[in-house]
């Protein structure tokens, strides 16, 4: 039962909800889970296909317009959709068409395979007219093959004999969903694509679409699979529709094998290529897709699985969000994972800093070459990221866009995005965290060395010295209910760490590889001065301090604000942004999600405890949770200061937001960054799990809710695996020996070595 998600609703606004739950994707393409047949008329549905990094470009309107403000953004597109596939059954002349809206549905539930890969509907139906029929959809985006989309739709009738008629159509003529209420959903309208041609040949039909701006072009071409019965297809401007007509006397099967390529990844002739594609797998069964999704599954769960004992309800939690993060990482050049994966349209498609933080930890730890591929996107949009430092005036370094597709900055206000320079910081940490993760010492001098000087460029370029101090003024941290403050404690530490990992990378790579140094060095025309500059800025990082309450303030006036009325403030009025202006919200001490409290979890050595402590006490009670980032740091940082109990509940808010849709809006796409702040939660948070240049840090707790729990770790090679119960922890070795600390006491683990520890 852990290994799937059931449900066996058809309220409509479940539904809306369950096209994200249900949604397949591989890293290249993700399909929503929308029924196949459709839905009743006017029933809420984001109906959506989409293509990782396959966008368009919209211009961005505004009332007044200053230097640096992008004058267009990237767009995810909604491309052609290959879901749609109507029955109609006949029986004594009379036809009828399959719905679950009309006639009376004998049983229905509805499935997520976690450990295989693929989702089912199954349906025992009887018609108005009395007609019974047994119905089961199954479908997968195949992580083997990243074009493919397929589905198979079994047939058995149960109380008539008859023929089925089956519609199946490729629909080019899409538009992307809008909601002009909701900040965190586009309010586009116009059409970004346009259908080029549609075409029949060769037993395969075909749809080619082009995006009106960027000129990017996607085809889906079709295969079809059938019992016999009698084919034929209906080419239109902007569709193709596939009537496929088969005897109804006993089980049939209908396949429709949707390849689908772009310019980006496929070249010039997709249609082509696509076709290619299909002649791949015209010869392999449903049964052998499905093997090949299983396998590639069981090579992911036996790094990646994390078991919950005592609580299901946490297991399948946790399990899905771990799977839905393997769908959405791209695992090409051009692509990253999205706010929201590839299952909706909130956010747009892009990017933030979300992956660096919450996402990429998980797979740094568990698959570290997905985490490589990842942070490689990040290298080849370096040089936009120095064009943007320039376009915001600053004459070196490198300035990544808070939201972006292609490399351009695509965030219009600039109070809550542009000026959330953090964003260059924490690229900068990931790359690091992945360095000390993997020793992967030819990714830091030939990738790494050069993210970490050009963005320690840009600190010295935004900070100056004031009082023996270097300060960071007018930037946003993360809390995005507080913006364009002066030294923004998350922003500054944040740069302290980059700037002293830029100098330190300087001098590794000089002793290490002179000939590799004295190329970059060149190229970037570094001088030796400027690395003492980051250097000495480090040391002296000006870092907010209240000593009356032993708190880091989160930026200079923070505290002297008024603390915004909870008690007042009805329930309904949450997500605050949605019910006040930016500039009340900024006028008061009210935290949107973690900030602060962040930096203490990701640079906890540069505070003491009691500080780290009640700092968090303090931002607590203060702090909305508006955000989906929020409660999985809280998590960790209440299990941190030994509040196992609290970590628990902020746990538990966290691996169900999405399942049981806490923030009501699952319907825009699922919250992957908070996803991946489960695994943080469990592996961060209750395992205590610490990467610092002098080794692996453990410091396990259980929460009483659970009888144990146990979690895999790739680590320079080796592979940790780790059982924590009541009585004890121990942890295997597989690999070379290993050092490590747990408890902060030192241990050494040989190969094929458990240790084990009393608790």
């Amino acid at each position: 039962m852990s290994w799937k998600i059931t449900s066996t609703s058809l309220q409509p606004e479940q539904l809306a909800v369950e096209e994200s739950l249900y949604a397949l994707a591989n890293g290249y393409l993700g399909v929503r889970g929308n029924f196949e047949e459709g839905y009743q008329k006017n029933l809420p549905t984001i109906r959506g296909t989409y293509i990782n990094a396959y966008h368009d470009i919209v211009d961005i309107s505004y009332g007044e317009k200053f230097i640096g403000y992008p004058e267009t953004q990237q767009k995810i597109v909604n491309i052609m959709d290959a879901q749609t596939i109507e029955l109609f059954i006949t029986s004594g002349g009379i036809e009828e068409k399959f719905s679950l809206f009309e006639g009376e549905v004998l049983s229905y539930d509805r499935h997520l395979h976690l450990d295989k890969g693929y989702t089912e509907r199954n349906i025992h139906w009887r018609s108005p007219n009395g007609k019974e029929l047994r119905l089961t959809f199954e479908r997968i985006v195949s992580f083997e093959r990243k074009e493919l989309f397929a589905i198979r739709v079994t047939i058995t009738p149960v109380n008539f004999t008859g023929k089925v008629k089956i519609r199946s159509a490729v629909n080019g003529d899409v538009l992307n969903y809008v909601n002009e209420n909701d900040p965190r959903v586009g309010n586009h309208r116009e059409p970004l694509l346009f259908t080029v041609s549609t075409k029949s040949e060769d037993g395969l039909t075909y749809v080619l679409n082009r995006t009106k701006r960027s000129n990017l072009e996607t085809a889906c071409v079709t295969d079809y699979i059938f019992s016999t019965g009698e084919r034929h297809d209906v080419v239109q401007e902007k569709q193709v529709l596939t009537v496929v007509t088969m005897d109804l006397t006993t089980t049939v099967t209908f396949e429709k094998r949707n390849v689908y390529v772009d310019t980006l990844r496929h070249g010039d002739h997709i249609v082509a290529v696509g076709k290619e594609i299909q002649q791949t797998i015209h010869e392999l069964t449903f049964k052998q897709l499905l093997t090949e999704q299983q396998t590639y599954l069981n090579q992911f769960w036996k790094t990646a699985d994390i078991k919950i004992y005592g609580d299901e309800e946490i297991q399948v939690g946790i399990r899905f969000n771990l799977y839905q993060l393997l769908q959405s990482a791209g695992r090409d050049p051009y692509s990253f994972i999205a706010a929201k994966g590839l299952s909706g349209e909130g956010y747009e498609g892009h990017y933030f800093w979300d992956t660096e933080i919450y996402m990429l930890p998980l797979f740094i730890m568990t698959k570290p070459e997905i985490a490589r591929g990842l942070l490689l996107y990040r290298y080849s949009k370096l040089e936009q990221a120095k064009v943007r430092a320039k376009e915001m005036g600053h004459r070196k370094g490198a300035l990544y866009p808070w939201r972006t597709i292609s490399g351009t900055e695509c965030s219009p206000y600039y109070p809550g995005g542009s000026a959330q320079y953090h964003i260059s910081a924490d690229i900068a940490y990931s790359f690091i965290q992945y360095y000390l993760a993997t020793s992967d010492e030819e990714f830091l001098h030939e990738y790494a060395a050069e993210v970490l000087f050009e963005t320690a460029r840009l600190w010295i370029e935004t900070g100056h010295f004031r009082d023996g101090k270097f300060r960071i003024d007018c930037v946003t941290g993360p809390d995005e209910y507080t913006a364009l403050v002066n030294n923004n404690y998350y922003t500054n530490v944040m740069a302290k760490y980059n700037l002293m990992w830029a100098a330190k990378v300087y001098k590794d790579l000089a002793n290490k590889n002179k000939a590799q140094f004295d190329q970059l060095v060149g190229r970037l025309q570094l001088l030796e001065r400027e690395v003492m500059e980051w250097g000495h800025a480090a040391a002296n990082m000006y870092l907010p301090y209240d000593e009356r309450l032993d708190i880091n303030p989160q930026d200079d006036t923070f505290l002297q604000k008024a603390i915004w009325d909870f008690e007042g403030t009805p329930r309904e009025h949450y997500p605050l942004l949605l019910h006040y202006h930016p500039l009340t919200l900024y006028r008061y001490q009210v935290c949107k999600q973690a900030d602060t409290v962040l930096a203490h979890f990701l640079l906890e050595d540069e505070q003491s405890f009691s500080t780290i402590k009640n700092s968090y006490n303090y931002y607590e009670k203060i702090t909305t949770h508006d955000s989906s980032l929020s409660s999985c740091i809280f998590s960790i940082m209440a299990a941190k200061i030994g509040d196992s109990e609290k970590a628990y509940q902020y746990f538990r808010e966290t691996v169900r937001m999405d399942l049981d849709n806490i923030q009501g809006n699952t319907k825009d796409g699922l919250h992957l960054a908070n996803m991946g702040g489960a695994w943080l939660a469990i592996v961060f948070g209750f395992a205590g799990l610490r990467i610092k240049e002098s080794g692996l840090y453990l410091s396990p707790i259980l929460p009483k809710a659970w009888s144990g729990y146990e979690c895999t770790l790739q680590y320079k090679g080796r592979l940790l695996h780790i059982n924590i119960t009541k009585q004890s922890l121990s942890i295997q070795n597989i690999g070379p020996t290993v050092d490590l600390f747990i408890y902060n006491k030192p241990y050494t683990i040989s190969n094929n070595q458990t240790i084990e520890i009393e608790k």
